[in-house]
Parts: structure tokens; C-alpha cells; sequence
């Protein structure tokens, strides 16, 4: 009972840690709040509303929207998982060497894995919640609650993408650039208006194509996408997994000299600076 008391202690002391890093990142909360509504608004109004064909693969039948709507779905999962992407990147990379010191002087590492995926979920819900209300005031999704769950799997696919790209890269421009390009080429291969040929079969295995169908269908029609969102679940959970066991790598403990062994902090030591304010 005592260990498991004093793993949720950590684990909230990580947790209380990292919200406040994602926090303190005032660039990407600048992003959020104005580059989300620029992107879906100019998408709506600037697009023309020609009538576009669109493959439900849900339910197997083939949709026709206006062009304007369709681009602004995808331009909002854009929008969305290039800020996560970001957000997650950035705080991840930023925190390497603490968590680094953090686990060699004892700290769970479970305890600093389980607090960024648990960020990665509570900053994912409250983006892809925005990005649903901004889209509403322009036109409404006939299911805005199975619309915000399509937008929050595409945003947790490309939050974890971020965590792995922070731990394997060093760069930062490196990771921003991956993360960039991986998801353009991701979304706009999904728009019919860009990409004729959008129903290709290939498109089903890109990582955004259950986010897509599933914020599509929640927006044309009343059933719920089930297969759809279980596809971009399995897509979030298989990036997390892949993203925490790249963390666990570079977090790995190593072996300290002979004649430093006396000054390594101990476990209980790390967890009152994490502590300290």
C-alpha cells in the first residue's frame, strides 16, 4: 500500500510538472487560440463550395459535400496535429536531461511516462474541443460530440508522434520539420480536392484516416464511426507505446563511477526537488 501511495504521489508531482510546462510554452498557446480559427474560418469562406464526392468507409457509401466543408475538416485535423505535434515535441525535448536525472537518482520512470500521456490526452481533449465549437459557429456537424472524438484521435496520433520524434531526434528543427511534413502529406492526400483519387486504398494506412472518416461521417450523418475511431484509438495507442519505449531508452539509468556513487541523490532525495516549487 505504501509503494503504491507514494507511485500516485509521484506520478501527480510529474503530472502537476509537465501541465505547467505545457504552460509556460506561450508560443504554442498563441497557435492554438489564433492559428485553429484562421485556418478552419479561411478554409470555409475562401474555398469554393463546389460539390465534392467522398468515401464513407464506415458505412461504405459515397457522400457528396461541399468542397469548402470537406477542406475545412481536414484543415482543422491539420491545424490540430501540427500544434500537439508541436506542443508535445517541444516539452518533451525541453525535459530530457531532468527526466534523464531525474530517473538515475531513483524517480519511477512509469511515473514520468504515464504524466506526458496523460497530458497528451488532457491538452489533445481541450484543443480538439475548441476546434469543434470555432467549427460549429461556421456550420454544424450533425454529431459535435463523435465530431470532437474524430478531431481528438487525429490529435493523440500526432501529440504521441511528437513524443517520439522529441525522443530520437536531437534537433529541434528536425523534429518540427518531420512533424511538418508527415502530416501535410497525411491530411492532404485524405481531401478529394487536392487528391482525386482519395478513396486509393493506400490512403486507409495513413496514420490521420480513421480521424478523417471518423470526423466526416460525425459530420454528414447521425451514425456513429465506430471502426473509425477504434482505428485512430489503435493509431494513438501503437504511437504512445512506440513513444514511451523510445523515452524509456534515453531515460535509460547508467552506471555511475566508483568514486561518484556517494554523491548520487537518492530516490527520496529527487522526489523533494521535483517537489520544491
Amino acid at each position: 500500500m505504501g509503494l503504491v501511495k507514494r507511485w500516485w504521489s509521484c506520478l501527480t508531482t510529474a503530472l502537476r510538472f509537465a501541465l505547467i510546462e505545457q504552460a509556460r510554452n506561450r508560443l504554442a498557446l498563441l497557435i492554438v487560440l489564433l492559428f485553429v480559427p484562421l485556418w478552419t474560418t479561411l478554409a470555409f469562406e475562401v474555398v469554393a463550395k463546389a460539390p465534392l464526392r467522398f468515401h464513407l468507409r464506415p458505412v461504405d457509401h459515397w457522400l457528396v459535400m461541399d468542397a469548402n466543408v470537406l477542406t475545412q475538416i481536414t484543415g482543422a485535423l491539420q491545424a490540430l496535429t501540427l500544434v500537439i505535434a508541436f506542443m508535445m515535441f517541444i516539452a518533451t525535448a525541453r525535459s530530457a536531461l531532468f527526466d534523464r536525472r531525474l530517473v538515475q537518482a531513483g524517480y519511477p520512470r512509469s511515473c514520468l511516462a504515464a504524466a506526458k500521456c496523460a497530458t497528451l490526452v488532457l491538452v489533445a481533449a481541450v484543443v480538439a474541443v475548441y476546434a469543434t465549437a470555432w467549427t460549429h459557429l461556421l456550420w454544424h456537424p450533425a454529431q459535435p460530440l463523435v465530431f470532437a472524438a474524430g478531431m481528438f484521435t487525429g490529435a493523440l496520433v500526432y501529440g504521441a508522434f511528437g513524443i517520439v520524434l522529441a525522443a530520437v531526434l536531437r534537433s529541434e528543427l528536425a523534429g518540427m520539420f518531420l512533424a511538418i511534413m508527415t502530416s501535410s502529406i497525411d491530411l492532404l492526400l485524405q481531401n478529394p480536392m487536392i487528391n482525386p483519387n482519395a478513396d486509393s486504398p493506400v490512403v486507409r494506412y495513413l496514420p490521420a484516416h480513421g480521424a478523417v472518416q471518423a470526423s466526416v461521417t460525425a459530420g454528414a450523418l447521425h451514425t456513429v464511426p465506430w471502426s473509425s475511431l477504434l482505428l485512430g484509438a489503435g493509431w494513438a495507442l501503437g504511437m504512445a507505446a512506440l513513444g514511451m519505449t523510445a523515452f524509456a531508452v534515453r531515460t535509460r539509468t547508467q552506471r555511475l563511477p566508483a568514486g561518484r556513487a556517494a554523491d548520487r541523490p537518492t530516490a527520496r532525495g529527487a522526489t523533494a526537488s521535483v517537489r520544491a516549487p
